[in-house]
């Protein structure tokens, strides 16, 4: 009798794990790499470890890559940031990525984090650029929440008195993956610039960022699954990792990760080393799709009458 129910129930499981199978192959997914590295002051050396990630991203099948917050450097001081910056036609490091992606074996579009400089001006900006597969520059957001904090025993960190902020939301764009919606590193701390990208269509917003090691430690995980929950959106968090500096004065969190609509964190880079690496996880927009029609919290948002403000 025991045998007979155990056979049953072998044979139930095996049909369920069919049906599951032949369901989510029908699905319409397509896999998203997040990548995580350790910037310095050498543009040549970033490119490289850049490099690295679009080859590793294409080797696991993904279609679009997602780099960090100021890939292209990390500057030792405010003024080297400044010195640094290039206008994004003569930056050699955009430059290799996109001829990189030019000779590739197979389709990859890259977000990239970057400094664009300013002419007669002591700032640069900094700012997000979409490159398709055929290497060409067809989205390009700036950052509108600038960093100044003083933690008590942390970092001092002034991001204005070299970065120049910008000043509009980007509206999210089609990309083989949905429409993403661009926000960059400390935008992240503010809800209503996420609340605006999914009410203009986002799908997806990222936030690519070299977080504190005290703020990351505290509110990086946080932070994404809230966003992601908030406006029931993937969320994608490439991450600059390590210390961007011999003296180790400045050094980012890492823990690149890739978050579903639910606030569950898919996939996650270590922090056990500075070495690039990419975390991976499938796009499902059906996905997206039923988290909103569960909970339609867009149907039930209560606007300018009750706020004074609406998304």
């Amino acid at each position: 009798m025991c045998h007979h129910l155990n056979l049953s129930l072998t044979r139930r499981l095996v049909s369920q794990y069919r049906f599951l199978s032949s369901y989510v192959s029908r699905r319409k997914m397509t896999l998203a790499a997040a990548g995580q590295f350790c910037a310095t002051a050498s543009m040549a050396e970033n490119l490289a470890s850049v490099k690295s990630l679009i080859h590793k991203s294409v080797d696991m099948g993904a279609k679009a890559l997602f780099l960090p917050e100021a890939s292209d450097y990390v500057a030792r001081s405010p003024a080297e940031t400044v010195s640094l910056a290039k206008s994004i036609e003569q930056s050699e490091f955009v430059l290799g990525i996109q001829e990189e992606l030019r000779n590739l074996d197979g389709p990859l579009d890259v977000s990239v984090g970057i400094h664009e400089s300013v002419e007669n001006e002591d700032r640069c900006k900094n700012v997000l650029l979409w490159i398709n597969s055929r290497g060409e520059i067809t989205q390009r957001y700036q950052k509108l929440h600038l960093f100044d904090v003083n933690l008590k025993h942390g970092p001092i960190l002034m991001e204005s008195k070299s970065v120049q902020p910008g000043q509009e939301v980007l509206k999210p764009f089609d990309t083989c993956l949905g429409r993403v919606g661009y926000a960059i590193c400390y935008d992240v701390r503010f809800p209503e610039h996420a609340l605006r990208l999914r009410t203009l269509g986002a799908d997806i917003i990222t936030y690519p960022s070299a977080f504190t090691v005290r703020t990351g430690q505290a509110h990086w995980e946080l932070l994404g699954r809230a966003r992601a929950v908030d406006t029931q959106t993937y969320v994608i968090m490439p991450a600059q990792v390590g210390a961007h500096d011999p003296e180790g004065k400045r050094r980012s969190w890492g823990h690149a990760m890739i978050i579903d609509p639910w606030g569950t964190v898919l996939a996650q880079c270590p922090d056990t080393d500075s070495l690039p690496r990419i975390c991976v996880a499938d796009i499902d927009l059906e996905l997206v799709t039923k988290v909103r029609t569960d909970m339609p919290l867009w149907q039930q948002r209560r606007g300018v009458g009750v706020y004074g403000y609406d998304v």
